[in-house]
């Protein structure tokens, strides 16, 4: 095999994949990346693969030989990404008999590096899911879907499902939804292409793999280009341009949110979003002195929402700002975390806040734009 590929475009494919590579590998070969060099296309794909979460990419280069070879992971990223700019040639010799192996050598405009590689037959082939059909959705709308989704999960590995988020395909939407026990997010967005047939898919898929994949599409790739989603009961591969990421799901029942959301509502206040967060961050300094908790106070007379917290020992701080509220008056208390992460996530400039009894599910919504809601529960006001 050999090839001629620029340093940058080596590199950043090279970190792009090398973070499936697991830190402690169950088997030698997972340590490495696998690089398959096309001559017929000029494409180099690299692969990694934890046997959950699996990450391929590919680029353009100059193949003069094709061939497919594992690579260490961790030494190569560290060697390319400091080599200069400009043309590395890569090629590998198969040892000589003498027990040598196969060794790599790379190129780079002043220099050269020998790296010890292993045959490919070894390394584990990504999934493919073959009797699914495509989902399509445009990146803009699967970006929003784990924005809105991701920051709701669970990080207790010993609730094992809430670690991940819980997509439901209905025929013309996709449905994202997280919850970690105290609050829960739902989001959901249209495909670009209905799905035919009306039979409804649901996966849990880890956080984790999520999270590369969001981090994979804000990297490189325009909002109008669509992504194609395969879900199956064991799997789900997403894939687009030249790069694909497949998990595993997350075996288990998923709680059944959609009860938690309650369908009435005997009070509504709308707010102005980014008003109310500056206003809750002032008000959460003296939250985290103590508890965390910050107390909403609805008051319809005067048509204002006003924020308080008691820091026993340290202080207290009290905030006003306007809002339209239906409803009679009200004192709720919250966490001011949990609060804070759903209404930064929320895509618009004004929210609407439903509630009915001071310990009741309260729901957040924005008003125009994304469907999407998110459920913080109240905690007991302590007087």
């Amino acid at each position: 095999m050999k090839l001629i590929c620029s340093q940058s475009d080596l590199s950043s494919n090279l970190s792009l994949v090398s973070r499936a590579v697991p830190s402690r590998p169950t088997h030698p070969v997972l340590a490495n990346i696998l690089l398959q060099a096309d001559a017929e296309t000029n494409q180099v794909s690299l692969t990694a693969f934890d046997l959950s979460l699996g990450i391929r990419t590919s680029f353009s280069a100059e193949v003069l030989e094709g061939g497919t070879i594992a690579l260490p992971a961790k030494l190569l990223v560290d060697i390319t990404s400091r080599l200069p700019e400009g043309e590395i040639t890569l090629d590998d010799q198969s040892g000589d008999g003498g027990g040598e192996g196969i060794i790599v050598t790379l190129k780079p405009k002043s220099g050269r590096y020998q790296v010890r590689a292993m045959g490919a037959e070894e390394f584990p082939e990504l999934p493919v899911l073959e009797n699914t059909e495509a989902i399509t959705l445009t990146t803009a709308a699967l970006i929003e879907g784990l924005k809105g989704s991701l920051f709701a999960t669970s990080s207790d590995e010993t609730k094992q499902v809430l670690t991940g988020v819980h997509l439901t395909l209905k025929q013309d939407t996709l449905e994202f939804a997280a919850t970690d026990g105290h609050r829960l997010a739902v989001l959901e967005t249209t495909n670009e292409r209905p799905v035919e047939g009306s039979e409804q898919v649901e996966v849990t898929v880890p956080a984790k793999a999520l999270r590369e994949l969001q981090r994979m599409l804000g990297h490189n790739s325009t909002s109008e280009e669509t992504v194609a989603v395969y879900l199956d009961q064991g799997q789900v591969v997403f894939a687009w341009q030249n790069q694909r990421l497949t998990s595993r799901t997350l075996e288990g029942q998923y709680p059944a949110y959609r009860q938690l959301i309650p369908r009435q509502f005997e009070r509504q206040v709308t707010l102005e979003r980014k008003q109310f967060i500056s206003t809750l961050e002032r008000i959460a300094v003296l939250a985290d002195q103590k508890n965390n908790i910050v107390k909403v106070s609805i008051d319809n007379a005067n048509q204002e929402i006003t924020l308080s917290c008691e820091a026993q020992d340290v202080g207290s701080g009290t905030e006003s700002m306007p809002a339209q509220i239906s409803g009679e008056n009200i004192d709720i208390a919250f966490n001011v975390k949990y609060l804070m992460e759903g209404l930064k996530e929320l895509p618009s400039s004004e929210i609407q806040m439903h509630l009915n009894q001071s310990l009741t599910p309260v729901i957040f919504t924005p008003l125009g734009g994304l469907k999407m809601t998110y459920l913080a529960m109240p905690v007991q006001l302590r007087n």
